[in-house]
């Protein structure tokens, strides 16, 4: 194995299932999103604990995803959150994924494919209540949901929506939340009328789970919450990042004063120091953006990175008296070092794009499987 390796504490995930538990009650089910390979964090093994854990759905982004979840073995709920190509529609099909649709075009598509092969599709109906990506208008779907019930080869299985600002504390974004909802709601309510039962009902994304009770409905999605990182300041639960990205020393060596590293000549030695490289890049998903901008941990103490960073190495410096040695660990986020909410408010993101961006070349070392 390489040196650079994700280390994905799977305790830590099912702790923050558990949290989340505690802090939605008994009755709402868990939907957890696996998509994206789980953020970055391995789906397949993520999609196992999730399942032990408690929950009772996942959700993907696209067929291909599920179909690598089912592949291994997977046999819980699978909801597809992104509209599938007509020729994908077979397989959701056979393999009993949920589509999450929006348009009556899209329905009939679904229906004519589950039919051709002799199979059930299940449908979750997905209303705009102000997201503006997909889904229904509020008032086409009741509509929608008699034509989805119509079909002898679908299952109306729930109905959805998502919330765009949930995470937000401002009294305008708070308010806009509170509509959406509402609207949802009153959707729910028109689908009733009309004699169709909508099934599952769900709303409520991390930022709703922590502000917006009103949200949860049948079944929540949490996300980044999942994995370690609150959409909000000053949440209401404690949740531990699952991930931990590490690597070690490859070589150390002596650097003159004047002398000048990397690309660009970025960086120049003000007095003599020792530097440190190690094996990771922006090729592993380390933003290049944060060259000159960042520290790594090594022993518990902070080193900072000496010029840009490259596809894959970049260097520490380590100052001209140290006892840091080859082969030593470093530490670039998690653990004990910095999160990578921290890394993300450098470069004015998120957290869920740094751990998505670390690469299939990096290993996943998962210390604790059930």
């Amino acid at each position: 194995m390489r040196a650079t390796r994700a280390i994905i504490h799977i305790d830590r995930f099912c702790e923050n299932v558990k949290r989340i538990r505690e802090k939605i009650g008994r009755a709402p089910l868990i939907c957890v999103p696996v998509k994206a390979d789980a953020y970055g964090h391995g789906a397949v093994p993520v999609a196992r604990a999730a399942i032990d854990a408690g929950a009772r759905y996942l959700a993907v982004a696209t067929v291909d995803e599920g179909v690598d979840l089912r592949a291994a073995g997977i046999r819980a709920p699978i909801l597809v959150l992104s509209l599938p190509l007509p020729e994908e529609l077979a397989d959701a099909a056979r393999l009993r994924l949920s589509l999450l649709l929006g348009d009556e075009d899209m329905v009939k598509e679904a229906a004519r494919a589950a039919e051709q092969i002799g199979e059930k599709l299940a449908v979750h109906l997905k209303i705009d209540t102000g997201m503006g990506r997909v889904g229904c208008r509020p008032e086409a779907a009741s509509a929608l949901a008699v034509h989805i019930a119509s079909f002898r080869s679908l299952v109306y299985a729930g109905t959805a929506t998502h919330l765009s600002v949930a995470d937000s504390r401002m009294p305008e974004d708070s308010d806009y939340t509170k509509k959406q909802v509402r609207i949802f709601t009153q959707s729910i309510e028109s689908i009733r009328a009309r004699g169709v039962d909508p099934g599952i009902v769900h709303a409520a994304n991390s930022g709703a789970i922590l502000l917006h009770e009103d949200a949860y409905f049948d079944m929540v999605r949490p996300g980044i919450l999942l994995y370690g990182y609150s959409p909000v300041e000053h949440p209401s639960i404690t949740v531990n990042p699952v991930m931990e990205l590490v690597t070690r020393i490859v070589l150390i060596k002596t650097v003159r004063r004047g002398e000048a590293l990397s690309y660009g000549r970025t960086w120049i030695a003000s007095e003599d120091t020792r530097i440190a490289t190690i094996p990771v890049g922006y090729g592993d998903g380390l933003p290049r953006g944060l060259s000159g901008n960042f520290s790594v941990y090594i022993r518990r103490c902070l080193y900072p990175l000496a010029g840009r960073i490259c596809m894959d190495q970049c260097m520490i410096d380590l100052g001209n008296d140290t006892d840091i040695r080859r082969w030593d660990e470093v530490t670039i986020f998690g653990g004990n070092a910095q999160s990578a909410a921290d890394i993300a408010v450098k470069l004015g993101t998120i957290p869920y794009e740094i751990t998505c961006n670390i690469n299939k070349r990096v290993p996943r070392v998962y210390t604790s499987l059930f």
